[in-house]
């Protein structure tokens, strides 16, 4: 698929939400007035439904405008979680809808239930709005797929459950006749059970993104061998990326290079990796260069030790971690081994246990040992030191 400029995304997110304005107030519009005239709290409830999904639109459409604001002196990364933001105040207003929705077809159920009559005629336009927002559905799916949008995707199974929701109105209008009065209002709680639903997994989703939601794993992945693939380069660890909304990723990583070679040619190195990155737009790195010492055969013999030590409790204990920064201090009556752990925040031993545990297992190698180790956070969740 081709890229797409942020110029053309904004554009296409703000069409996206005048086409949605557009499309649910006329179907609030056809839904209110059939379920005023045959009095049916379920056909209601469809319009507010569509109603809620016009104000969701504007706030897209708002979202988009916002977003596309440049960076200023109190926001330096940019305005483009506003997509974000205003994807959480959609899913609010859809849950609080739905609660409202679902209290009055209690109120309808517990006194006396529906005594609404279905024309052929409302049936038919009832069935034709599922066909207009089906088509919605689709739009939205295209769109939030050009635009990489979650706001719009979201949006897109929104309208795609309204087309049940409706289609389950347009069953109770069928056979309201024949169940009963009360098929209506169970319809319309129904209908309310799924908004609330919706909306709550909506806020869920909104809500982890503004929280600092780990990267997508395929995101690491490139950005990884991105980086191992610079001839140079040994390995890396300490990623941390931060993302401020589409097409605003900043990054921050250790690489690892030789320390015996031309520390400018390194230098140079890092700086090539980062322009390249800049230069393709799609995330701004910064990196912090570390030398690993590779000549000295019984450092890498006593690295090679180690890594294998923490590989097994890596094993033992069921969850991942990776050692970097590694040194070597040799002497006469003892040597320090000084390195670093990542690990994640799931790891089950404490920070204690594990260093006492790899300084426990070190000592096995030889008693003259002495660890100095740091434990430190893994925050995209994966192994990359020299591997994924």
């Amino acid at each position: 698929m081709e890229a797409i400029t942020e110029k053309q995304r904004l554009r296409a997110g703000k069409v996206a939400g005048i086409v949605g304005i557009s499309a649910n107030i006329l179907l609030f519009i056809i839904k209110i007035t059939l379920g005023i005239l045959m009095g049916s709290i379920s056909v209601v409830a469809d319009a507010i439904n569509n109603l809620s999904d016009a104000g969701s639109s504007v706030f897209v459409l708002v979202g988009y405008h916002l977003s596309g604001k440049p960076a200023d002196k109190e926001h330096p990364f940019g305005h483009a979680r506003m997509e974000y933001l205003c994807g959480l105040f959609i899913s609010v207003i859809i849950t609080v809808l739905g609660v409202e929705i679902l209290r009055d077809s209690a109120e309808k159920f517990f006194t006396g239930g529906s005594v609404a009559t279905f024309s052929n005629t409302a049936v038919i336009l009832m069935a034709s709005t599922m066909l207009g927002k089906a088509a919605l559905a689709v739009y939205y799916f295209a769109v939030s797929k050009k635009t990489s949008s979650d706001v719009l995707k979201a949006t897109a199974f929104d309208s795609l459950g309204d087309v049940f929701a409706t289609g389950a109105v347009v069953l109770g209008m069928v056979l309201t006749p024949v169940t009963g009065k009360y098929t209506d209002a169970i319809l319309g709680a129904a209908i309310a059970v799924y908004i609330i639903v919706l909306g709550i997994k909506l806020i869920r989703e909104a809500s982890d993104t503004l929280l600092g939601k780990a990267p997508d794993r395929d995101v690491i992945r490139s950005i990884v061998e991105r980086i191992r693939s610079y001839e140079g380069v040994l390995g890396i660890h300490d990623l941390v990326i931060h993302s401020y909304g589409q097409g605003k990723v900043f990054a921050t990583v250790h690489v690892e290079v030789d320390a015996e070679g031309d520390i400018m040619l390194s230098h140079d190195l890092c700086d090539n990796i980062e322009n390249d990155f800049r230069n393709e737009g799609k995330v701004d790195l910064v990196i912090h260069m570390d030398p690993v010492q590779t000549a000295d055969p019984r450092v890498n013999e006593v690295r090679g030790q180690v890594a294998e030590i923490i590989n097994h409790i890596c094993a033992e204990q069921g969850s991942p971690a990776s050692m970097h920064d590694f040194r070597a201090v040799f002497g006469i009556t003892h040597s320090n081994l000084i390195f670093d752990v990542a690990i994640t925040d799931e790891f089950p031993m404490t920070d204690k246990e594990l260093c006492e545990r790899i300084d426990e297992d070190i000592k096995k190698l030889s008693s003259v040992y002495n660890t100095v180790i740091t434990v430190d956070r893994d925050y995209t969740s994966n192994r990359f030191g020299h591997k994924v």
